[in-house]
């Protein structure tokens, strides 16, 4: 499979992906630039690769959820932007996502074709070095009780060396040059917080389980903060 057709088949699935209904082959053929013929070609190519595409000719087609994409359909500037995300997350993150970063380049780099592992290998995409604060906060626990929706309890110094006390429900992370920020429920305030890690003190995760949903929170503060849902 050349490069060129494999471009070819991930705009088809791109477009596909749009689509929760059966659409048509001249739409799809259309919008990929291709002739019907070569478009029912490619149609088959996915299906063949494991795609779970529904339709045939003159009825449509529709794209089942759960088909992951080959990996070799990446394309070169797909390649160049995991190469680049992976090595800022390698140089800012705390340790365990760093390694992750690192981990989940190198599954990829196993399973491409050696064209493209070659583009990984020799990518000349640079990340400086972090200028960070460090903290005393462990970023990893902090993940943590973000995915399973957990209270923290923090011990913390505000930009005028006062010391609170907090409880908050975390539900996200913000990654800046040179601070770490999360972002919260704060019990005390009821609102809304945003705490610097290198400000904490201490950190507790709980087993108490915040009462609403972490995207039910990122929602009304995107609202709040006038930030636009992220594509």
């Amino acid at each position: 499979m050349t490069i060129a057709r494999s471009e070819r088949l991930l705009a088809l699935l791109q477009v596909l992906r749009r689509y929760r209904q059966p659409v048509s082959g001249a739409k799809l053929a259309a919008e990929t630039g291709v002739s019907l013929r070569t478009l029912y070609r490619d149609i088959a190519s996915l299906q063949a690769q494991g795609a779970f595409i529904e339709g045939e000719a003159g009825l449509g087609y529709v794209l089942k959820p759960g088909f992951m994409l080959p990996p070799m359909m990446f394309s070169e500037e797909e390649i160049e932007a995991l190469v680049l995300g992976s090595r800022w997350v390698a140089k800012t993150a705390d340790p365990r996502l760093a390694a992750g970063a690192v981990d989940a380049l190198a599954k990829i780099a196993t399973v491409l074709p050696p064209d493209l592992r070659q583009e990984i290998d020799t990518s000349t995409l640079l990340v400086g070095p972090a200028k960070r604060q460090e903290g005393r906060a462990d970023l990893g626990l902090i993940r943590k009780a973000i995915r399973a929706e957990r209270i923290l309890e923090l011990a913390y110094e505000d930009d005028k060396g006062t010391l609170t006390a907090r409880r908050v429900w975390p539900f996200a992370l913000g990654f800046f040059d040179s601070v770490r920020v999360l972002v919260a429920w704060c019990e005390l305030r009821q609102d809304f917080r945003h705490f610097r890690t290198d400000r904490m003190i201490s950190v507790t995760s709980t087993e108490q389980r915040y009462p609403r949903r972490r995207q039910v929170l990122v929602k009304a503060w995107r609202e709040m903060q006038g930030i636009p849902e992220e594509r």
